[in-house]
């Protein structure tokens, strides 16, 4: 569709000329990159999903993933924290918040005021989730949150965050639900960054849950329906993963087949000889692969269909993909692959953040095996 086509032209061209040229410094500096962040927001990307009554653009998932994945060419990290600023940090505001918190968070968090973050997993549960232990103990005002949370992107800077707590344990997985806890709330409190192999620019760590108080109206969504409302999104986090595996991809190809076309060997490019042709070849053929699988299922959704296995077979696909082309890569380079002065190394890192997000490629696998009937 030409609306489409206008709107890669547009984010690629800004992650050539803004994205591509410091994405070695967010790399290296490991810090969260602010300027980057604030010139995002000023794309409108942050609000992409949303009305434009709360600062969005009302997009299809469509065109959400083509900004993941042209990010994602530029930069996992930038790609990484604009996927948890556009999906999994405001998702649930819009959905289930009071008029004020679409006010007050999830406007400034489309404009870029504002840094959100979501805080799913723990020390003892991540596929698991009944074996959530963050407690959120209903009392006559509100409720009082206890626990840990890790592995919580943007946390060092996230104004709110929606963590999902035990709310009954008899109950199971009918006893999760969300809440909303926002920056400044007495008994929380966010530990030092975790230093990771990849995606460096964005910031992760553990968040602790001493006796916060919030009100009432900070649960989100309807009681006991907090692991229910998780799933009516998965599909699109897992779509919007393999978007992220996509771009990554593009990126580590198109460096190796420029450096197959000018690295000399026995007097001629070793693009010329044959094994290189064949991993070139294979590399474009499974990324061609991936983005028909991510684009089939993306224009599924956008017809109101329900993709759990369309979406979890384009996410298992494509971040394999990812990280076999990455690891290709590094090959074709040779010693330079090994080097920090090429960005195939940072390719080869990135691309193992992408097997977790969404699901492992083994618990996709046996999800992909019961939505087929086993």
């Amino acid at each position: 569709m030409k609306e489409e086509e206008l709107f890669r032209d547009t984010i690629a061209r800004f992650v050539d000329n803004e994205v591509i040229p410091v994405a070695r410094e967010i790399d290296e500096t490991e810090e969260f990159p602010q300027e980057m962040f604030k010139k995002v927001a000023k794309l409108g990307a942050y609000g992409i999903r949303y009305p434009k009554e709360y600062g969005g653009t009302d997009a299809n998932i469509t065109m959400f993933c083509i900004l993941c994945e042209e990010l994602a060419r530029g930069s996992m990290a930038v790609a990484a924290f604009t996927a948890m600023q556009c999906l999994m940090g405001t998702d649930f505001i819009f959905r289930y918040g009071t008029e004020d918190h679409k006010k007050r968070l999830l406007l400034p968090a489309t404009k870029g005021e504002k840094v959100v973050a979501f805080a799913l997993t723990e020390p003892e549960a991540g596929t698991d989730l009944s074996a959530i232990r963050t407690t959120a103990q209903k009392t006559k005002d509100g409720y009082v949150i206890n626990g840990l949370k890790t592995w919580i992107t943007n946390a060092p800077y996230a104004d709110c965050i929606t963590v999902l707590c035990q709310t009954d344990k008899e109950k199971g997985l009918k006893g999760l639900d969300f809440f909303l806890v926002e920056k400044g709330t007495s008994g929380l409190s966010v530990s030092s960054k975790f230093h990771k192999l990849g995606t460096k620019g964005t910031q992760v760590s553990e968040v602790a849950f001493d006796n916060c108080h919030i009100p009432l109206e900070n649960r989100l969504g309807e009681k006991g329906k907090g692991h229910d409302n998780l799933r009516a999104i998965l599909a699109e986090i897992r779509v919007m993963t393999a978007a992220l595996s996509l771009g990554l991809a593009r990126a580590a190809y198109k460096a190796s087949l420029q450096y197959a076309k000018e690295r000399i060997q026995f007097g001629r490019p070793i693009g010329k000889f044959q094994a290189i042709q064949m991993k070139i070849a294979r590399m474009a053929t499974e990324i061609e692969a991936s983005k028909l699988m991510v684009y089939n299922t993306t224009r599924l959704m956008d017809k109101g269909n329900r993709c759990m296995k369309e979406a979890s077979m384009a996410k298992y696909f494509a971040s394999e993909v990812a990280c076999r082309v990455a690891d290709e890569a590094t090959r074709i380079f040779g010693a330079y692959g090994y080097s920090m002065e090429y960005p195939v190394q940072r390719f080869y890192r990135d691309a193992r953040f992408l097997l977790y997000g969404g699901g492992t490629s083994e618990i996709l696998q046996i999800i992909i095996a019961k939505e087929l009937g086993l």
